[in-house]
């Protein structure tokens, strides 16, 4: 019982981190993204992640929460671990290097939901 409010208490920390990282890069005007630096990311594709985040977030609760579809849960953590690797990159060779702690937190914490969710899936 222990290990499941645990898991609680990281996805909706998680899910609140990725709605907050999501949604600017939603609204954001082109302009606003631009971000100087050698790596140039499409607009299109910040706005891709920004839906992943998002959905990733809703995809943390809604299923364990309601109980339909549970399995999707732990698939929506995973996914969440590959945008962070991806981030945790960018953050190191793009810098602000020190945010690359971020990142790998986020993305530790992701696949801890992942795999606590996924053996919860497994055994029902």
């Amino acid at each position: 019982m222990k290990k499941n409010s645990v898991l609680w208490i990281v996805q909706g920390l998680l899910a609140a981190m990725f709605l907050l990282a999501g949604i600017p890069k939603l609204i954001m005007s082109p302009e606003q993204m631009a971000a100087p630096g050698p790596i140039q990311v499409p607009v299109l594709f910040v706005r891709f992640i920004g839906v992943c985040e998002i959905l990733g977030a809703i995809g943390l609760i809604l299923p364990a929460l309601t109980g339909i579809k549970s399995w999707l849960t732990p698939l929506a953590a995973a996914g969440l671990v590959i945008i962070m690797i991806g981030a945790t990159v960018v953050n190191l060779v793009d810098g602000p290097a020190p945010f690359a702690i971020l990142t790998i937190v986020l993305g530790l914490m992701a696949a801890y939901v992942a795999y606590g969710r996924g053996l919860q899936a497994s055994r029902s």
